[in-house]
């Protein structure tokens, strides 16, 4: 019995790799084809390749939605051919362009013998220019009849079999430039990212901001706590380091004088991979003169609606069948009370470090030796509360162990005038009330490197020119960094980062 199970396994790994193998020779024939009709086009002097130039007088979606003023008028299409119907003396074929799609029918009565032949070898994935009329077939679908159509690109590869589109994952995000063909809803969303940003700029340049550009390559990889990626400048030979965040360089902007200043940006964090994290990211910090961080909960919400009602048309947005309000005003609470609500822990009670240690072991929260009071306040929070954050909610004043370039409270020092904009769960943004006491922030400083000698690779270390520019004088700031990408995959519906970067980090074929 179990030797006929073996034999019948065998025969069925045989027949999976033949029809692999059959499939392989399938593909590479049409392969093959395709280049031979390349081959016949150039000898023919027909190269698609050697034009330069055409000229599209309208989208698809454009001709739809002005149909009544279209009708019966001539327009000229360009973009990629998804489908072809050849029917003797007539064809009908569908170009998708990059608003959408629509049909076209090819007569050769119409575009005459030689074309209409030619027009017959076309493939699918070839790039195609039409000129014709518009008009609505008996089945009521606007369409175009065709009276010149041009060959602009041949395919040489095929594409995935449309009925099921793109649907495996990893493909789909090492080859994007597939996945937009294929997928519409994926060029939908980037579409939609590209607005969001637009939205974010003109939000702020209305408001007196400057956009500026910083380093990227530094040689103190500052402002988050965040192991950075290193690199070697020949041309000085010295060390080099990827930003990490774009905080010190625009603090000296205000120091000297641009009071309202931004900057939208790549910035890299040598850590992990996972649904909303990747090693390069954009980040849009702000900062400005003369408020606090209460100024920047105001910006925040005032930006978060804007951004969605000229996005989205709305400003309840719908997240994985969960609805958030963005019209009403967004909770505010401390890290304490969230703490105390969510796990019934009153670090407002706790005093030493004994106590908040204690209380971690009561609570199964695992912390490390290094960790003060402060430290396992947050490990609270992130423990029990960061979960509940799902409408938008200001979670504010962090204790100041974790929190090393921030304004003490005056009326409470161990804890800082920061606060984390949480939705859905996720922190959205960080914001400070920024810290110009230079002698306080060499302290703090201090602190870092002490923290970086015991093996903490995320901590700062001291930054001699960032102090010379606060030992100058800045001005009371309050300053805010934005995630642009967990912005996007909230107004998009995404599920990961990676459906919202065009080319995510992936692991390389050959590993």
């Amino acid at each position: 019995m179990e030797q006929n199970t073996n034999t019948q396994n065998n025969n069925q790994n045989n027949n999976k790799k033949n029809m692999q193998q059959n499939g392989e020779q399938d593909i590479n024939q049409l392969l093959k084809v395709r280049r031979e009709k390349l081959a016949q086009l150039q000898e023919d002097g027909k190269n698609p390749f050697e034009i330069t130039k055409f000229d599209v007088t309208h989208h698809t979606q454009e001709i739809k939605d002005g149909f009544e003023g279209l009708e019966g008028k001539s327009v000229t299409i360009a973009g990629r051919m998804m489908s072809k119907r050849v029917m003797g003396k007539a064809s009908f074929c569908n170009v998708q362009d990059l608003q959408g799609n629509i049909q076209s029918y090819v007569a050769r009565d119409s575009v005459g013998e030689d074309v209409y032949k030619d027009f017959k070898k076309f493939d699918i994935g070839d790039i195609v220019g039409i000129t014709g009329e518009v008009f609505k077939t008996k089945t009521g679908e606007i369409s175009i009849h065709a009276s010149e159509i041009t060959l602009l690109s041949k395919s040489l590869q095929i594409l995935p079999e449309k009925f099921h589109g793109l649907t495996n994952t990893d493909l789909r995000y090492r080859q994007r430039y597939t996945d937009l063909i294929m997928n519409a809803e994926v060029k939908d969303t980037f579409i939609k990212r590209s607005k969001i940003i637009s939205a974010i700029r003109k939000y702020l340049n209305e408001q007196g901001f400057m956009e500026v550009e910083t380093p990227m390559l530094v040689s103190n990889a500052g402002g988050a706590a965040a192991r950075p990626f290193e690199t070697h400048f020949n041309a000085l030979d010295e060390d080099l380091k990827l930003r990490i965040s774009l905080e010190l360089y625009l603090k000296r902007l205000i120091v000297g004088g641009l009071e309202r200043v931004y900057e939208i940006g790549r910035v890299f964090r040598n850590e992990g991979l996972d649904t909303r994290h990747n090693p390069e990211f954009t980040l849009m910090e702000l900062y400005q003169a003369y408020t606090d961080y209460n100024g920047m909960m105001d910006l925040t919400e005032n930006l978060y609606r804007y951004v969605a009602q000229e996005v989205l048309g709305t400003t309840k947005i719908v997240y994985n069948g969960i609805e958030m309000d963005l019209s009403q005003p967004f909770e505010r609470i401390t890290m304490v009370d969230a703490v105390k609500k969510y796990a019934g822990v009153d670090f407002n009670e706790i005093h030493t470090l004994e106590e908040a240690r204690a209380a971690a072991k009561e609570h199964h929260v695992e912390y490390e030796e290094i960790h003060k009071k402060g430290d396992i306040l947050n490990l609270f929070f992130e423990e029990f509360v960061e979960e509940h954050l799902i409408q938008p909610t200001f979670l504010m004043d962090h204790p100041i162990e974790i929190s090393p370039l921030t304004k003490k409270k005056p009326e409470n020092p161990e804890y800082v005038e920061r606060f984390e904009f949480f939705m859905n769960g996720w922190e959205m943004a960080n914001a400070y009330s920024e810290l110009n006491d230079p002698i306080d922030q060499r302290e703090r400083f201090k602190a870092q490197e002490e923290l970086l000698a015991m093996g903490n690779e995320e901590a700062n270390t001291t930054d001699e020119d960032f102090m010379n520019a606060l030992e100058l004088g800045m001005p009371p700031t309050g300053g805010i960094g934005f995630g642009i990408d967990r912005m996007v995959m909230l107004l998009t519906d995404s599920a990961a980062i990676r459906d919202v970067l065009f080319f995510p980090t992936m692991k390389s074929l050959d590993k």
